[in-house]
């Protein structure tokens, strides 16, 4: 965008996902049901590794902070759409938006790097099942949970201020339901290739990278099990890493179309971010919950302690 006189932008206008009062009041309850799922589950889910000693392995350790990184990578954005869908005034300061676009992104990269440590967590487990408890120690779980997290930060502060660098003048309507870097970078009144250069590289940093070691440890453990001569023991390892796969393959799918292809229509953008801020986080619980027999055996075990009249005369 050419330079302007204009003054500079103090706050900016979120369009939203539509301007239809009745379409925003059906996204608002949609919406507030999706974000009361995603709390109530990732909550339940590290309230259940916290009290269920058969949990504390690091394959639920880093689940904990997945479901943390997801819990606030939501609630940093919901909460304020909620109130937009019922507002006439859908302002945020700028302050405010540098805010949410960088803790949008520190909880969104840091689930890239989580979700490519429990592929390796995963990868020893099934491939040198022997070794497990002397390579996955405390001592190196703590150690790469607090990479993950530090990379998050990382990256995020990088991406943030490439974005915000730049002078924001003149028009100051964003073209989506929150604080997104590409979003607010077609706002900006100077020449954005360098911002956006950088951005794709650390996505590249950020995304390719893992997505690489999550395919090279998940090649690794297709070879082991499929030499495995038990049926049973293919079956375990298929069920314990399924989820896994799926978790990755929704997340990471939404991002690397939002930061690393060519740009598609603002409407496709819009879905695409909804599907990751919003679905995503209310999926990882339920996935990881329904299709693991030991979260769904302490979910059993604590609702015994806390109800055993009713569940005994359900029975």
């Amino acid at each position: 965008m050419r330079q302007t006189n204009q003054t500079l932008v103090t706050e900016f206008l979120l369009l939203g996902l539509s301007d239809d009062p009745h379409t925003q009041h059906l996204l608002f309850f949609l919406f507030l049901g999706v974000y009361l799922v995603t709390v109530l589950g990732n909550l339940l889910l590290i309230s259940l590794v916290h009290i269920d000693s058969q949990l504390h392995t690091p394959m639920y350790f880093f689940l904990c902070n997945l479901s943390l990184a997801d819990l606030c990578f939501s609630t940093n954005i919901v909460p304020q759409a909620l109130v937009h869908l019922l507002s006439r005034k859908k302002f945020i300061s700028f302050t405010r938006c540098a805010a949410q676009l960088l803790l949008f992104l520190i909880f969104g990269c840091t689930q890239c790097t989580l979700l490519a440590v429990m592929s390796y967590d995963r990868y020893v487990a099934i491939c040198s099942p022997l070794h497990y408890s002397s390579i996955m120690t405390w001592k190196v779980c703590v150690q790469l949970a607090t990479g993950s997290w530090t990379s998050g930060i990382v990256v995020s502060v990088v991406d943030t201020t490439f974005t915000l660098k730049a002078p924001y003048r003149g028009s100051n309507s964003i073209a989506h339901f929150f604080c997104e870097a590409p979003a607010l970078l077609i706002l900006a009144s100077a020449d954005t290739r360098t911002s956006e250069m950088a951005i794709f590289l650390m996505g590249v940093v950020i995304l390719l990278v893992p997505v690489s070691l999550i395919l090279v440890s998940y090649g690794h453990i297709i070879v082991t099990v499929v030499k495995m001569k038990s049926a049973a023991g293919r079956l375990k390892a298929f069920s314990t890493c399924g989820s896994h796969l799926m978790v990755v393959i929704f997340f990471y799918g939404s991002a690397i179309i939002t930061y690393m292809t060519p740009k598609s229509s603002k409407e496709h953008e819009k879905l695409v971010s909804v599907f990751y801020a919003m679905v995503t986080p209310m999926l990882n619980p339920l996935i990881y919950s329904l299709r693991n027999k030991d979260v769904k055996r302490a979910l059993r075990k604590v609702a015994t302690r806390n109800f055993p009249c009713r569940l005994g005369t359900s029975q």
